[in-house]
This record gives structure tokens, C-alpha cells and sequence, in this order.
């Protein structure tokens, strides 16, 4: 009886998950592919012929490559950030799970609250201005890293917690220095929690719309997300074109999750269950 309704409620959850996620992404496939005629009557149908090229090209073409540029400045800015992230999360996760001291309270306070505090957009910009990191993918880079630092420490702080420390000791026996202890013997353990942030943070980061209408203006600084933004006025009667552009900047993120999602539950589980 017990396994009967453990398989009804597999394929309630299976049919609700094809209800949020599936039949959006094909409403904007179908849409993607239609005529502006088509399109504006806005049905969830199949057009008679596929526009699909003609509306990439258009996409593509639209306010001189705009989508282009937008595709490499949000690469730049992922790349940079996610890097960061894992560098310096990794180092300082490491040395609070090691090295216990009366500081530890203080960085643990203020991890927390780079997780529970609202960001103040006008007093960031304000001294990013005073700086000269407005407006600049520089700062934009340390903005994304400041508000995804705190998640990033915890899941490595929590990770360290499974490795010995017996493993530690014999490597400093051996004659490792910290940098040795840490890059050569620590780092390569943390594989699965490395794979978990990168990938969901590159997925934040990439997808994020408000951190760059803030803190990147600019046409020349257009990110993906802003693209639509960008082509709101432009695409207003051009549903198929919005939506492509809506595809095209869906993907990247949506294949790499696809790829990557047995390592994103691992590292999870891992440091959860083990720290």
C-alpha cells in the first residue's frame, strides 16, 4: 500500500514539474518560431512554418549586434565572479572551519548578514562612484561577488568539516607550507562543492537582471538579461522576436544546468550530511 502511494505521488510530482517548467519553455519555443502575425494573436499552438531562422537573424541583427555584445559582457562578468567566488570562498571557508579563534564569532557575524541584509542600492552606488567603479564591469564583478560570498563560504565551510584533519597534520609532517596544505591536499577534495558553486552561481550571476540596471548603465555594458529590457520598445508588435530573444538567452544557463545537476545535489548533500 505504502509503495503504491509512493509511485502516485512520483508521478503527481513528475506531471507538476512538466507544468511549471515544461509547458512555459515550449509556449516560448512555439512563440519563438511564428510570424508576427502568428505571434500577436498569442495561442499556445504550432505554426504551419517555422520562422525560426529569419526570427534569430532578425534577434541577432537587432540594434547592431547588440545581442552579441550582450552575450560576451555577461560571460566576462560570470567567469570573473564565479572565479572569485571559488578562490576566496574556499580559502576563508577553509581557515574558519581550522583555525577556531575569537574572530571566528565576528566573520560568522557578518556572513550572516551578507545573507539576511537587504542591499542599499543608492549608498553602494554612492561609494562606488567615490571609487571609480561605476558603471565599470570591475564593479560590477566585486558587487556579484559581495552578495554571493556569504553562500559560497558556508557550503565550503561546511565541506571542509567531512575532511580529517589527521590529513592536514600528515602533509604539514611532510614539510607542506599553508599554500602547499591548502592548493595541493585541500582544494582537489573539494571537487563536488566546487562543481555546485560554480554552477549555481554562473546561473545567478548570469541570469541577473537588477545588479546590472543598477550598477552597469550603458548600452555598450548590456548584459543578457537587459537585452530584453533593451528590446521591449523595439519588439512591442514583434512577440516572435521577443520571445526568441527570450530562447536564446534561456539556454545557455538551462543546458548547463541540465549538465551539471547530479553535481550540484552531490555537492549539496555532501557537506549537509557529512558537516
Amino acid at each position: 500500500m505504502k509503495r503504491n502511494w509512493n509511485v502516485v505521488a512520483g508521478v503527481l510530482g513528475i506531471l507538476l514539474a512538466s507544468v511549471v517548467f515544461l509547458v512555459p519553455f515550449a509556449f516560448i519555443l512555439a512563440m519563438s518560431v511564428k510570424d508576427v502575425e502568428e505571434a500577436a494573436l498569442l495561442r499556445f499552438s504550432w505554426p504551419a512554418v517555422s520562422h525560426a531562422w529569419e526570427n534569430f537573424m532578425a534577434v541577432i541583427e537587432a540594434r547592431d549586434y547588440m545581442l552579441l555584445l550582450a552575450f560576451f559582457n555577461s560571460v566576462v562578468i560570470t567567469v570573473a565572479s564565479v572565479g572569485l567566488m571559488v578562490v576566496v570562498g574556499a580559502t576563508v571557508g577553509f581557515v574558519l572551519q581550522r583555525r577556531h579563534s575569537v574572530w571566528n564569532k565576528v566573520a560568522d557575524a557578518c556572513i550572516l548578514a551578507g545573507l539576511i541584509m537587504p542591499p542599499a542600492v543608492v549608498p553602494t552606488i554612492w561609494l562606488m562612484q567615490s571609487m571609480g567603479l561605476f558603471k565599470t564591469k570591475t564593479g560590477l564583478v566585486l558587487i556579484e561577488v559581495a552578495y554571493g560570498l556569504a553562500f559560497t563560504i558556508m557550503l565550503f565551510r561546511a565541506f571542509v568539516a567531512t575532511i580529517p584533519k589527521e590529513l592536514d597534520e600528515a602533509a604539514v609532517i611532510e614539510g607542506a607550507g599553508p599554500l602547499d596544505l591548502f592548493f595541493r591536499v585541500i582544494l582537489p577534495l573539494l571537487k563536488p562543492v566546487v562543481v555546485t558553486v560554480i554552477v549555481v552561481q554562473s546561473v545567478f550571476v548570469f541570469n541577473d537582471f537588477t545588479n546590472p540596471l543598477y550598477y552597469l548603465p550603458g548600452s555598450k555594458n548590456v548584459t543578457v538579461q537587459l537585452t530584453l529590457y533593451n528590446f521591449q520598445s523595439m519588439f512591442t508588435t514583434s512577440y516572435n522576436l521577443l520571445f526568441m530573444n527570450i530562447l536564446l538567452i534561456t539556454i545557455p544557463p538551462l543546458v548547463m544546468f541540465l549538465f551539471f545537476n547530479r553535481q550540484i545535489v552531490e555537492g549539496m548533500t555532501a557537506g549537509a550530511v557529512k558537516g
